[in-house]
């Protein structure tokens, strides 16, 4: 009894994590007043295999000050397709972007 529970206890988990992406890139660019995270995540179908669909993801950060070492916070992660949606963090946004093309 006690593998059976297990077992399905391992199912459920696999089943809530249903969103998977394959980052292809990460970069980060820019040096004294402006730096950018560049993402790129190829999603996958429904049935777990790689897609050929990419969605770019980016933050910025602006830097001031003599030596340009006084940097704000890194700004929210936006979806290059639809700029105007902030995200958290970059998997939330991979994930709808992944889920607006029909894929995850």
């Amino acid at each position: 009894m006690k593998k059976v529970f297990i077992t399905l206890f391992g199912i459920i988990i696999m089943c809530g994590n249903a969103f998977a992406y394959q980052v292809l890139s990460t970069k980060e660019i820019g040096k004294f007043d402006a730096k950018n995270q560049n993402i790129i995540v190829k999603c996958t179908t429904d049935t777990g295999k790689t897609s050929n669909e990419t969605c770019s993801l980016r933050r910025y950060v602006k830097c001031t000050g003599k030596d340009k070492k006084n940097c704000n916070s890194w700004q929210p992660w936006r979806d290059l397709r639809n700029p105007s949606a902030t995200y958290a963090d970059w998997k939330s946004a991979a994930s709808s972007c992944c889920k607006a093309k029909g894929l995850r």
